[in-house]
């Protein structure tokens, strides 16, 4: 029988803090989360993206697609693909882009695509801000239901905006929520 608290990982490259910054949102509300940088990955870190019950993507979205580097660790972690050893885990994704739109889409549909043939299991976004809901300031800015895109603050001090933050953390909550649906 499954724990009663699923294992979550959150695997993501930054380039400038941002991503990264996001993925502490989103670990924030799927605490607890296991933070994982693709740059200083370990045999244990593999171990736990093996063993989790959900894996959410993140990477920044550079010239219309995701980072070079996150492709690297893409391409290593497809050697999973063949044993099926992530088949059925939940799987989300973020990104962050300098502009609101900023083809941020193409990156969502790569990672999609890739948990897709990884056998895993999608899980996008529910939050609905303005101009639907104005009880929602700042959530979703973007619109995005595939996963969670921001846009990268003008203020570098902080880097992502608060409502975007927020989104993230709430996409967090419903991982696991969904992880401890699709577990039980």
């Amino acid at each position: 029988m499954k724990s009663p608290d699923p294992a979550i990982a959150i695997v993501y490259f930054t380039g400038h803090g941002h991503t990264r910054r996001l993925a502490e949102a989103v670990a924030e509300g799927a605490a607890p989360a296991r933070m994982i940088d693709v740059e200083s990955m370990s045999d244990a870190d593999w171990a736990a993206l093996d063993a989790a019950d959900a894996v959410v993507f993140g990477t920044p979205t550079y010239m219309g697609s995701s980072a070079a580097v996150f492709d690297g660790f893409l391409e290593e972690a497809a050697s999973r693909w063949e044993d099926q050893l992530w088949a059925d885990k939940i799987a989300g994704g973020f990104t962050v882009g300098t502009y609101p739109a900023g083809d941020k889409l193409s990156t969502l549909i790569r990672l999609a695509v890739y948990a897709a043939q990884m056998g895993m299991i999608w899980v996008g976004p529910t939050e609905i801000g303005p101009p639907v809901n104005p009880d929602n300031p700042g959530l979703n800015g973007d619109g995005s239901n595939l996963g969670v895109t921001a846009t990268s603050s003008r203020d570098k001090d902080q880097l992502i905006d608060a409502g975007d933050l927020e989104t993230a953390r709430r996409f967090g909550v419903r991982i696991r929520a969904a992880c401890k649906r699709w577990t039980r």
